[in-house]
């Protein structure tokens, strides 16, 4: 733990809350260029400064073989000058993105003459939870700041010692540029009993984003007094409907499936109309199988399916993350929505067809963030739509949905002007 951390965990949470609810306050009246200023100004001080993040990214990776990080997670965690680079490239991205802060959603004018706008605000403090990955530190605390909120980090304690690298730099440009020094914090120990903490602070922190395993979220659900935008999983499936074109469809479902498995917007699930089956099933194995991918098949598709396993009811619901897919035959296509709302995480979901009436009942029926229609389920990303950075992809419905980028972190208030107005 920390030396500035004294030994009542709970007091050094509150003092975390309190200089970031206090710093929300000034970043709500902030102007942009001063956050675009930060943001640059970040920018160039982190590439200045790699040899000293790749100094301290090297303590993690020391560490990582105690900490059991696969090899995929030490990659993850790893940084160099080009990943550097690439993180302070973000930064700027978000610099060049429109403010949302204090944009004039609506505005009407009453019979009485009141004048009444509906404007963009903060949220004010976001208290964000993520795995090990230091490039989310920079391109949380970016996003944040950016849309006027105050962001309390909680990075994963595999990578502890590049995001506080990152954080004291961000700190330092924060100084120079006029922006709130506590607008960005790290806390500070890896004790797991300070997210606690941090999630009963219901009158400091606004809303809590946990990014990470699905028993992260699930506690964070549980325990936090205020409110969440979550995802808690990524089972997201193709389609192939009886108007599909198959070739397509094939390409499709290799590019959902294999262009990024460990992602949560990679297809898991396949759902094929029982009547292109027995064309389409050879089409797509072919592509799935060179690229190594496990086929789990419901039983009407194993006939299709020469290297096929059987699937188990576990599959249908299964986020694999790696190299496997789940594969069944339906009869309609109302049947396939049926299945996906079952079984699927109201994520990605995708449908292959020429079916111009097929297309619009299945984005209808189908209750997901993003419905694609002859795309890979791998576009719902914030970038991929334009809407910038984000901070993770919401299942929820309420507050945001899909991509939360700078729009999906404010809220609104009305601002009522009068000309003496007084109600009878």
């Amino acid at each position: 733990m920390s030396a500035t951390i004294d030994s009542d965990l709970s007091q050094y949470c509150l003092r975390t809350a309190q200089a970031a609810k206090s710093a929300s306050y000034a970043l709500a009246s902030l102007d942009a260029s001063v956050k675009n200023r930060w943001l640059n100004e970040s920018a160039e001080m982190l590439v200045a400064s790699t040899a000293k993040i790749i100094q301290a990214n090297e303590r993690d990776l020391a560490a990582a073989f105690d900490h059991g990080l696969s090899d995929a997670a030490v990659d993850r965690l790893r940084l160099d000058a080009d990943r550097i680079a690439a993180i302070a490239s973000g930064l700027r991205e978000i610099a060049m993105l429109p403010d949302p802060v204090g944009e004039v959603i609506d505005g009407f004018t009453r019979p009485g003459g009141l004048q009444i706008q509906k404007k963009r605000v903060p949220l004010g403090v976001i208290f964000f939870i993520y795995e090990s990955r230091p490039n989310v530190t920079a391109d949380a605390a970016g996003i944040c700041v950016k849309s006027g909120n105050a962001v309390i980090l909680r990075g994963g304690k595999e990578a502890i010692h590049s995001s506080t690298a990152i954080v004291d730099i961000l700190a330092d440009g924060a100084t120079r540029c006029g922006v709130p020094e506590s607008a960005v914090q790290l806390v500070e120990t890896t004790d797991r009993a300070a997210v606690g903490h941090f999630l009963g602070f219901s009158d400091l922190i606004d809303v809590t984003i946990p990014r990470g395993g699905e028993s992260l979220i699930r506690r964070v659900a549980r325990e936090a007094t205020m409110p969440v935008i979550k995802h808690y999983n990524g089972n997201c499936h193709v389609y192939i409907d009886r108007s599909a074109n198959l070739e397509m469809a094939a390409r499709i479902v290799e590019n959902a499936k294999c262009q990024r498995m460990g992602v949560c917007n990679a297809c898991e699930s396949l759902l094929v109309h029982a009547d292109v089956a027995a064309e389409a099933l050879p089409l797509v194995a072919a592509r799935l199988e060179a690229q190594g991918v496990e086929l789990r098949a419901g039983e009407r598709a194993l006939k299709f399916l020469a290297n096929a396993l059987p699937a188990t009811e576990q599959d249908w619901s299964a986020e694999y993350l790696g190299p496997k897919i789940s594969i069944a035959l339906v009869d309609s296509l109302e049947q396939a929505a049926a299945h996906i709302n079952q079984h699927g995480s109201h994520h990605t979901d995708a449908i292959v067809t020429e079916d111009l009436c097929s297309a619009n009942a299945f984005t209808t029926l189908v209750d997901s963030s993003a419905v694609m229609v002859n795309a890979s389920t791998r576009f719902n990303d914030g970038g991929v739509f334009g809407l910038g950075a984000e901070i993770g992809i919401s299942t929820d419905k309420f507050h945001a949905r899909g991509p939360c980028g700078l729009r999906e972190l404010t809220t609104y208030k009305y601002i009522v002007h009068g000309t003496g107005q007084i109600r009878e």
